[in-house]
């Protein structure tokens, strides 16, 4: 059976690869600004759900479509990708010494008839006191320009984490052991994957 990712992101891609599971990937062409939920939750399932049904439509025969959404929260405000250097500085200033959330909605949808499965992930990041130095450097680097939050913890961001609480995954873009934990009641066991 086809497995879809309806994402683009290389970083989901990447954590795909790392459990072994052969996908492809068809980024889903649905438009976000159509979703206005006020409760963070229901938006990252929403979301997850729109963009994993925009691609489900699209697609013939039998798959299961992988849809997902991350969105990072300090005190309840949404902090998306940063527009510049000076509006990536201003977020990791924000964080920086404080306490966020980081919640991924994430959807499958199995054609042809069903079922449709919404679940969300969330992680508690704390951040490390920065000096505007540390982050005019990290922001220098450029790896803060296209993550929602201005921070990769993946990648150099990594050094400005005191402390996680929750799914590392989750904060990557895709939380994989609930995305394994849903993948079962549709046929797919990700360890039995794995062991082939």
């Amino acid at each position: 059976m086809r497995f879809i990712l309806a994402s683009s992101s290389p970083r989901r891609s990447d954590l795909l690869n790392q459990i072994g599971l052969d996908f492809e990937v068809i980024p889903s062409r649905f438009d976000e600004s159509q979703v206005n939920a006020s409760d963070p939750v229901e938006l990252v399932r929403t979301l997850a759900r729109e963009k994993a049904g925009t691609v489900a439509s699209e697609v013939e025969g039998e798959a299961i479509v992988l849809g997902a959404d991350t969105i990072v929260l300090l005190d309840d405000e949404i902090l998306g990708k940063p527009r510049d250097e000076a509006e990536a500085r201003s977020m990791l200033g924000r964080l920086a010494g404080r306490t966020h959330r980081v919640l991924t909605g994430v959807a499958l949808i199995r054609r042809p008839n069903g079922p449709i499965l919404v679940e969300h992930e969330e992680t508690a990041v704390t951040m490390r006191n920065l000096t505007p130095g540390q982050i005019a450097a990290y922001v220098a680097s450029g790896e803060p320009m296209d993550k929602a939050g201005a921070y990769a913890v993946q990648g150099l961001g990594s050094v400005l984490v005191e402390r996680l609480q929750g799914d590392y995954f989750n904060v990557v873009g895709l939380p994989l052991p609930r995305l394994a934990l849903m993948l079962e009641p549709l046929g797919l066991d990700v360890l039995g994957v794995a062991a082939r």
